[in-house]
């Protein structure tokens, strides 16, 4: 477990990182996954509600191996949930990724991995 200092620098870290991806990848300085007021939800729309109720419930690891099985590279806008994924993760204290099995390391590991995917290699 970190310092009060060593997990703020960690989390800003992890935040610096999000915010470089979508950069390149959204052409925003920020990444929030919003849905549309509508019921007109998209797969990726389904998919975010789906990740943020796993969230709630504390089961980061299912979410996040949901979100790898549903990942389509091929279309941004998972860019962006994947993104969003991670900063929410990554809002988390330590003692809630710890009680759930997850760490900031692991939030940065799923950052350069869905990078990869999307063809840039940090």
């Amino acid at each position: 477990m970190y310092s009060v200092f060593e997990e703020d620098y960690v989390m800003r870290t992890i935040k610096d990182l999000v915010r470089f991806l979508a950069r390149i990848f959204l052409k925003k300085d920020t990444v929030n996954y919003e849905l549309p007021d509508d019921e007109g939800y998209t797969q990726t729309d389904y998919l975010h509600k789906r990740l943020i109720e796993l969230l709630k419930q504390g089961k980061i690891n299912e979410a996040e191996d949901l979100l790898y099985k549903e990942l389509y590279v091929g279309n941004e806008k998972y860019m962006e949930l994947a993104l969003d994924f991670y900063d929410r993760v990554n809002d988390f204290d330590d003692e809630f990724l710890e009680k759930n099995n997850f760490s900031r390391e692991e939030i940065e590991e799923g950052l350069k991995e869905v990078a990869g995917q999307f063809g840039l290699y940090i």
